[in-house]
Order: structure tokens, then C-alpha cells, then sequence
């Protein structure tokens, strides 16, 4: 019974601070879209190309730091070997480019969710206490999620 009592008590604190800045799992809010438009160097040094849209985003929290997730849609199936490779980092933002290799033969399209591709990276806490701002570009568009 005492059991019970305390597992009610602690559901009932962590839904009360579920707006509180105190909770790690609020540390960022949801991710907002921007479309752009990216120009390719002449000569890039990494060979992958921009994901053509990021479709989510989402910054989770844990014991080290955080976990930065990006989804992207390709034009079709078979891209393959994403990373979140950093471009910038200054005034409390870091800013990812979604990075992945086409397919080497031709490939379908099919549907928007069998050409997902997800990714992702870290940040320690060290690095995670400077940084306020996470944005992805893509071709397309970019996504940024801020800490609340």
C-alpha cells in the first residue's frame, strides 16, 4: 500500500512540473520550420549531399547531455550514411547540415515514410549549457528547436 501511495505521489510531482523549466524533458520546445535555399560549394569537402527536407526534429535529454534526432525525407528510397555534420557554433546556437549519400543504382520512390531517413548526434552537458538554439538545414527547408 505504501508502495502505491509513493508511486501516485511521484506521478502526481513530475505532471505538476510538466511546464517547469526544472524538467529536463522541457529543456527544448518543438521544432519550428524554415524554408530556404542552399547553394552547394564547387568543391565540398565531404562528397554526401543535403537531405532534401528535414521533417522532424527533437533534442532529448540525458544523464550526459542530450541527443540531437533529425528525420529527413529524400526524394527516394535508398539514401544511406547521414550524419548531422556541425557547421557553426557561436552565441548560444549550433547549426547541423543533414548530410547523406544517394543511392548508387537507380532507386523507387514509393511512400514518404519508407524514404525516412534518421540521424543523429551528441551533445555533453559541458557543451549542452552554452547552446540554446539547434538547427538542421536541408535542401529545402530548416528546422530549429530552442530551449524554453
Amino acid at each position: 500500500m505504501l508502495r502505491v501511495i509513493l508511486s501516485l505521489a511521484l506521478v502526481t510531482s513530475l505532471a505538476a512540473c510538466g511546464a517547469s523549466r526544472l524538467n529536463p524533458l522541457n529543456w527544448f520546445g518543438g521544432d519550428r520550420e524554415t524554408r530556404v535555399e542552399t547553394v552547394e560549394a564547387a568543391e565540398p569537402a565531404d562528397l554526401r549531399g543535403l537531405v532534401a527536407e528535414v521533417t522532424a526534429l527533437s533534442v532529448e535529454a540525458t544523464s550526459q547531455g542530450a541527443i540531437i534526432r533529425a528525420t529527413g525525407l529524400p526524394p527516394t528510397q535508398g539514401f544511406w550514411e547521414a550524419e548531422l555534420v556541425e557547421v557553426a557554433r557561436g552565441e548560444g546556437s549550433i547549426t547541423y547540415e543533414f548530410r547523406v549519400f544517394p543511392p548508387v543504382t537507380p532507386a523507387r520512390v514509393s511512400t514518404a515514410q519508407s524514404r525516412e531517413v534518421i540521424t543523429g548526434t551528441q551533445l555533453s552537458n559541458r557543451e549542452l549549457a552554452e547552446i540554446r538554439r539547434v538547427t538542421v538545414i536541408a535542401a529545402q527547408n530548416s528546422r530549429t528547436v530552442s530551449r524554453r
